[in-house]
């Protein structure tokens, strides 16, 4: 087994984070060709070029980026390590790097999220929000600690991860309060030529729409299709169509866009999946959502409008 030469990765972590040869030397007070012979020796036990030159300057690549990264918590937990044994502890909060798939409700993915600063204290929380492809590329990468998505993880995706079904929720129709009062009387039916909001078609929700309009026969008029559901339901909210949210959190729709529920589609059932490199879920803050959510698909349908359960097609 080949061991890291920490000196060659500290001299390396100087460099990137000063910018520049010079100025790391002058802090390491030690020639430019000595700490250029480190770095070169670092990495060739890397096996991976970790400076390109632009001009006069020296840019990270890739797998330089992936290093400093590294150094940096390595370096960071060396400093919180002095620190305690010196009788000072720094309460360093736990780093917990989210995902979230752009399908995915922001309301729901809210509601799961902070669960973990209740359950597992000072938590230092990074969200992003990509496309589920690359988000679970980073979690190969160990840049993310697990990804929220509405699928597992696509078959086609070269990855060693493990999806993790969360729960599943309801679908809730929702609409501005003078395009509801005409709706509401007479739903299903009343969604026939009404403006309506939808998903775009690459969601698992667009599909479930789909399947149930046909299977209802209604035929609404498309006025816009989304990949972000808070920019939906912005528009939903000016009175531009009639818009789908899930029902945990109808509630919360209702205040925060101040929009009405006009009917809850049973049969319509949509997932919450934790995609991570865990076969079995060992991370805490992983496993404080995974309690959450849960317990929030767990809560009760809202109450309100009936349900329109999903019909089946009639036998021909």
């Amino acid at each position: 087994m080949e061991w890291l030469n920490y000196h060659h990765l500290l001299y390396f972590w100087h460099v990137a984070r000063e910018g520049g040869l010079t100025r790391a030397c002058a802090q390491l007070m030690l020639a430019p060709s000595t700490v250029s012979k480190q770095i070169h020796e670092l990495e060739t036990t890397l096996g991976h070029p970790l400076f390109e030159h632009r001009g006069r300057r020296l840019v990270l690549t890739e797998s330089g980026r992936i290093a400093y990264r590294y150094a940096e918590e390595l370096f960071g937990l060396g400093r919180e390590l002095q620190s305690t044994l010196k009788d000072r502890p720094v309460g360093r909060p736990m780093r917990f790097a989210v995902g979230v798939a752009d399908v995915v409700p922001k309301l729901i993915a809210q509601r799961v999220l902070e669960s973990v600063q209740v359950r597992e204290g000072p938590v230092r929380l990074v969200c992003r929000e990509d496309k589920p492809d690359r988000l679970i590329a980073e979690l190969a990468l160990h840049n993310l600690d697990v990804v929220l998505s509405d699928s597992p993880a696509p078959p086609h995706v070269n990855v060693r991860a493990f999806s993790h079904l969360l729960g599943e929720y309801g679908v809730t129709l929702f609409a501005s309060r003078n395009l509801a009062s005409r709706l509401r009387p007479g739903f299903p039916a009343s969604l026939n030529s009404a403006p309506m909001l939808l998903p775009t078609e690459n969601t698992m929700l667009r599909h479930t729409l789909d399947e149930w309009l046909q299977t209802n026969d209604l035929r609404p008029i498309i006025v816009g299709e989304f990949e972000d559901s808070a920019l939906l339901m912005a528009f939903g909210q000016r009175g531009a169509g009639v818009f789908p949210a899930p029902s945990p959190i109808a509630r919360e729709v209702e205040r925060q866009y101040r929009v009405v529920e006009i009917g809850t589609i049973r049969g319509a059932r949509e997932r919450l999946y934790a995609v991570s490199v865990e076969r079995r879920i060992r991370h805490p803050a992983v496993a404080a959502i995974s309690h959450a959510a849960r317990a929030i698909m767990d809560e009760r349908e809202p109450m309100g409008r009936p349900a329109i359960r999903k019909s089946r097609p009639r036998a021909r």
